[in-house]
């Protein structure tokens, strides 16, 4: 059992309490569920990002499985990881789909459950899930490495994977954006990047990333769920929602990106 990491910190340790906030995140957001294949969600405390991460939850459709690709923040583990684990929050338990990571080629993934025990990435994703949705099974992959080569191959096995197994199926990138950049230059840049996600040029993401030394912390989760929706015939990206943790905080000096987007 993978037991909670951060309740308490990025969201409410209680039960009705964590309701109550991702209920709080959901109010005036436009619902109409969509044909999503994949998206973006941030992942920084419900506070800052969690109405963010609702623009994105509020337009999925039922699946049966839900691919969470994290980054790695804590360097533990294998350097691409997938948990086969059971996971718990305060609203309950979610199982990993043992038949999905089975038919991952795992020529680049190793089943390893040291990088997740702590990594909060893919953790605060599950009580948005649960919120919304009930009968699904999750494949939680860390991603330590985030080189280009790595996400594609990443992106490539999830693909292979997908089309093996007759299921709905969502892959999900955790990530935030800029971190602790003045509110214009994180705006900017964050555009910048923003730019080529929604061309779906996983090249052309790498190389504004290098060039104005990013800050965005699962740029390898974003270009790996690309890879993987791209091969599944995804044709379309949308921005559906930008923030930063400075229209919470209201300090605008060093602030923290978020961004909501999908891809059908």
């Amino acid at each position: 059992m993978r037991a909670p990491a951060v309740s308490g910190q990025f969201y409410p340790r209680g039960k009705n309490d964590l309701d109550r906030q991702i209920s709080t995140c959901f109010e005036n957001v436009p619902s109409a569920r969509r044909q999503v294949l994949g998206a973006v969600v941030p992942h920084a405390g419900y506070i800052y990002s969690g109405n963010t991460a609702a623009y994105v939850y509020s337009v999925l459709p039922e699946a049966d499985i839900f691919v969470l690709i994290g980054p790695n923040h804590t360097g533990q583990g294998s350097p691409v990881s997938v948990s086969s684990e059971k996971w718990s929050t305060p609203l309950g338990e979610v199982n990993s789909d043992i038949e999905f990571i089975k038919a991952l080629p795992r020529k680049i993934i190793d089943m390893d459950e040291n990088a997740h025990r702590y990594e909060h990435s893919i953790e605060v994703q599950l009580p948005f899930l649960q919120h919304s949705f009930s009968g699904f099974k999750i494949v939680p992959i860390c991603m330590g490495m985030q080189d280009e080569e790595t996400a594609q191959d990443v992106g490539l096995e999830i693909a292979e994977a997908v089309r093996k197994l007759n299921k709905k199926i969502i892959i999900i990138a955790s990530s935030d954006f800029s971190h602790y950049k003045p509110e214009k230059v994180a705006r900017e840049d964050d555009a910048y990047f923003i730019s080529s996600i929604l061309e779906m040029d996983v090249p052309g993401f790498y190389l504004k990333l290098y060039e104005r030394g990013a800050s965005v912390c699962g740029y390898g989760p974003i270009a790996a769920m690309l890879a993987a929706t791209k091969a599944l015939g995804a044709k379309k990206v949308s921005l559906l929602k930008y923030s930063t943790s400075g229209d919470v905080s209201g300090d605008f000096d060093a602030v923290v990106g978020y961004a909501g987007i999908v891809v059908e």
